[in-house]
């Protein structure tokens, strides 16, 4: 039974034939059309639906459905050019209310036609693939009225007529208008673009390009702007009113080309009311609606970025290149950061914080700071100034708040070298004077310096800090080891400098007094006595000294001077007049300082503890300087400083750039050691970009530069140029390391001669001739040399050491090392020394190397350390 197969059920037709009266179809038909009717004649609340539906279906059912539907088409059409007629009788705004009016009766007439032919929209529409009854009502609406030559121009005229209205500030009926547009939207999304959108987009378009016109040619740009922006605001709202949602896009598109896009290099570049003007006036609104607004076209916000970039440029050009801006560093440098708070508030305030906006600013400081050399030298003057006295009294957050400002502008340099050069002068008579604001604020500059650039930066700052704590140290154990009568004469208080950490000083000739040189050689005695193996050298042009002072009458005065000014004054206790032949003669301090010292005490007024005759501002060699018994001041302590320029001098500028460019040499030649040790071979475009992309940091390295520094490289044959490809660069590096004095050697091309294997090779032992036969020394070439560059190899190093008789050979995969016996004698193996290398002894000829050799492998050794 399982096996069998399940017969399906099925239901069969009738087996007799069913008569149908021949009049059927039409006699139904006429009851559905008379329905139909009446339905559109408002005349539905006496009709059976129930009745009607089951003749809609019995015609179906009967395979008349045909005729049914053609029937349907023909009645609604019908009907629909009545209302079409209607409404083209309408007249002038009743057109609309007509429309709107008819086209509410169409839908609710649809609506029943539907239920009563429902069984048609589900059976027979699907079979035959026709319209669905909802769907004709509306394409029928759409041809027989919309698309009627009267009523399809009349209403787009009435639509744009209105819209038109309400830009002019009338009000209109936009629950109307909505109607009338949802009707074209429901008419499908083609009768809505075509018939309304299209049209009312070119309509739009011709009215703002009007209306700009005139709106340019009256207004300045920040009332056209704020024209522009209310327009398209308007638009935004009208569609939300009553248009489709996506028209918002397109009706914007048109007001931005008309009223922004066609007209932007002319608003931005107006007269008296421009981007220009508009920074200047710092009209933060106006800068942030002509932002929002430009953002909006194409290459907007570009034009406005590159208009503010090129005043940015010309205006810090015009500041950087002032002769009178630049006599003032301190007023130099805050005008600058002036400038960068005015426009990191508009970029942040109008520009919405832009990041292309604040590079662009970036980009522009970067490039009007580094048009003057100076810039490197006022920011530290500016530092200077701030940590001496401009903090004092500021809080903590304010200290911070400045020093990041400064580090702001410190990124912006090229040349951070040459910045750090005048920072340590400056820091280093800060801290000898004592006269720094705020410790803390001094080591948070240095923190910020060492994150920016590295610890290479900041090592020899941090030392200086160092120097002056361990120099307190010092000083408590001198004084603690003198005897009890030391309080009786001078007080001396020495900072001893690590002189790597500190800037460079001349040793100037100062003859200081007889009891001041007792004190010193007494700190000198104890200093090397508890230091072994270093050297003392005073730096007297850094000292200052308290000078107990008594004038006529016995007024008694503390005097703060230098040390210079001090010698001189000390003078004076045996006579009451010296030349300056005389002063000079007896102190032996420097011309240029001497000069400077006497003008602070003499020609400057209520300091003036000396009279110069003849009486002038200036210092001549014929002048005579006397005591001034009758000075008086109100304060007892009187400070003296010297009479000096804050900013370096021209000829001194040039001599500090002249010491920089030579401090620059070695650090170009090491990172184009490092780049060829990494690279081997290398293009010299390639060198270049490699050699400033590690430098930029400190400094832009000039290409001249670096080509002249490749060329000297290749001379002392560090280098050289591939005999084939000119262009290429190859590197023959040797290496030290102290630790395990281990020497490598490579030659990069295979076509080596014996003999400069064996220059290299005796160039590089006498160099290190100071390796004891105990060390381990392994020497490594490229097992591509021929067995006798191994040979003579082995025979240099043989007679380097001849004193030691035990050598080791071992083959390794892609070398060959000879070495001495020596703490890692497991690393060869004992192998019969070769008979070969023996015999080549005396064929080595070992001369004395150039000293230049020798000071080429001490720059070698100082760039690789």
């Amino acid at each position: 039974m399982s096996a069998q197969k399940k017969k399906a059920f099925q239901i069969e037709a009738f087996k007799h034939r069913v008569v149908v009266d021949p009049k059927y179809a039409e006699k139904t038909w006429k009851i559905l059309e008379h329905a139909i009717h009446e339905i559109y004649n408002h005349n539905a609340s006496g009709l059976s639906f129930e009745e009607l539906y089951r003749n809609a279906y019995n015609m179906v059912l009967h395979k008349f459905g045909e005729k049914l539907y053609s029937g349907l088409v023909t009645t609604m059409t019908s009907h629909l050019k009545e209302i079409s007629n209607s409404v083209e009788a309408a007249q002038g705004g009743l057109f609309l209310d007509e429309l709107n009016r008819k086209w509410a009766e169409h839908n609710k007439a649809m609506q029943m036609i539907r239920d009563i032919l429902m069984y048609m929209d589900r059976t027979f529409i699907p079979n035959t693939h026709k319209t669905p009854v909802h769907e004709l009502g509306l394409n029928l609406w759409r041809d027989v009225v919309i698309h009627s030559y009267a009523i399809q121009s009349r209403l787009q005229a009435i639509l744009f007529e209105n819209v038109r209205r309400e830009r002019s500030g009338e009000v209109i009926d936009r629950g109307l208008m909505r109607s009338i547009t949802k009707m074209l939207m429901d008419l499908g999304p083609s009768v809505y673009q075509d018939d309304f959108e299209k049209h009312f987009l070119e309509v739009s378009a011709d009215f703002y390009r009007l209306e700009s016109q005139e709106f340019i040619e009256s207004c300045d740009c920040g009332e056209y702007l704020k024209k522009a922006e209310r327009r398209l605001n308007e638009e935004i709202e009208r569609v939300s009113h009553y248009m489709d949602a996506r028209s918002e896009v397109r009706i914007t598109n048109v007001v931005e080309k008309e009223m922004i896009e066609n007209h932007m290099h002319r608003l931005v570049q107006m007269e008296n009311s421009g981007l220009v003007n508009m920074i200047v006036d710092e009209k933060y609104e106006d800068l942030g609606r002509m932002y929002c607004l430009f953002r909006r076209v194409p290459n907007g916000l570009v034009l406005v970025r590159d208009v503010m970039t090129s005043y940015i440029r010309d205006t810090g050009k015009q500041l950087v290149t002032d002769p009178e801006r630049l006599k003032d560093p301190v007023d130099f440098v805050q005008h600058l950061l002036d400038l960068k708070d005015k426009y990191d508030k508009i970029i942040t305030s109008a520009f919405s914080n832009d990041k292309t906006f604040q590079n662009a600013l970036n980009s522009s400081f970067e490039y009007f700071i580094n048009l003057t050399s100076r810039s490197p030298e006022f920011i530290s003057l500016f530092v200077d100034d701030k940590l001496r006295k401009g903090l004092r009294g500021v809080t903590e957050e304010d200290v911070e708040l400045v020093l990041d400002k400064v580090m702001m502008l410190f990124r912006y340099l090229q040349e951070k070298d040459i910045f750090e050069k005048y920072y340590k002068q400056h820091l280093a008579k800060r801290l000898l004077s004592g006269k720094t604001v705020s410790e803390d604020a001094e080591r948070s500059l240095i923190v910020k310096l060492k994150t920016e650039c590295g610890y290479q930066f900041t090592s020899k700052l941090e030392g200086m800090f160092t120097d002056m704590k361990t120099s307190q140290d010092t000083m408590q154990g001198f004084h603690a080891s003198q005897d009890v009568d030391i309080a009786d004469g001078p007080m001396l208080s020495v900072q001893v400098l690590t002189t790597g950490s500190w800037p460079t000083q001349p040793i100037t000739t100062c003859n200081l007094p007889a009891e001041i040189m007792g004190i010193c050689e007494k700190f000198r005695n104890y200093y090397l006595g508890t230091h072994t193996g270093r050297r003392l050298s005073w730096q007297t042009n850094m000292g200052t000294a308290d000078l107990k002072a008594t004038f006529g009458k016995g007024q008694k005065h503390e005097l703060n001077v230098s040390t210079y000014q001090m010698c001189v004054l000390m003078l004076f206790n045996n006579t009451d007049r010296l030349s300056y032949k005389e002063i000079e003669q007896a102190t032996e301090i420097p011309v240029s300082d001497l000069k400077r010292c006497l003008q602070s005490l003499a020609c400057v007024k209520g300091k003036n503890v000396l009279r110069k005759e003849p009486m002038s501002k200036d210092i001549a060699d014929t002048d005579t300087f006397l005591f001034n018994d009758k000075f008086t001041s109100k304060f007892f302590k009187v400070k003296i400083g010297t009479v000096a320029a804050q900013r370096e001098s021209e000829p001194e500028n040039q001599e500090t750039r002249q010491r920089v460019e030579e401090d620059r040499k070695p650090q170009i030649e090491a990172a184009i050691v490092r780049i060829m040790k990494a690279r081997r071979v290398l293009d010299h475009n390639n060198i270049v970009a490699e050699v400033t992309k590690q430098l930029q940091s400190r400094f832009l390295p000039n290409p001249v530069v670096i080509k002249k520094r490749i060329e000297s490289l290749i001379e002392r044959e560090f280098l050289e140029r591939d005999k084939v490809h000119h262009l290429l660069t190859l590197y023959l590096f040797f290496e030290l390391e102290k630790d395990n004095a281990r020497l490598d050697f490579q030659l990069l091309n295979s076509e080596v001669s014996s003999r400069q294997l064996l220059y290299h090779t005796r160039e590089l032992c006498y160099a290190n001739a100071s390796i004891s036969t105990s060390s381990n020394m392994i020497y490594k070439v490229p097992s591509f040399c021929h067995s006798v560059h191994i040979e003579a190899v082995t025979g240099v190093l043989f007679r380097l050491d001849a004193g030691n008789r035990e050598e080791y050979c071992e083959v390794v995969r892609n070398s060959i090392a000879v070495g001495f016996v020596g703490c890692r004698r497991s690393l060869v193996t004992a192998m019969p020394f070769p008979s070969s290398i023996m015999q080549s002894l005396e064929a080595v000829k070992i001369g004395t190397l150039p000293e230049s050799w020798l000071k080429r492998r001490f720059k070698v050794g100082s760039l690789e350390s």
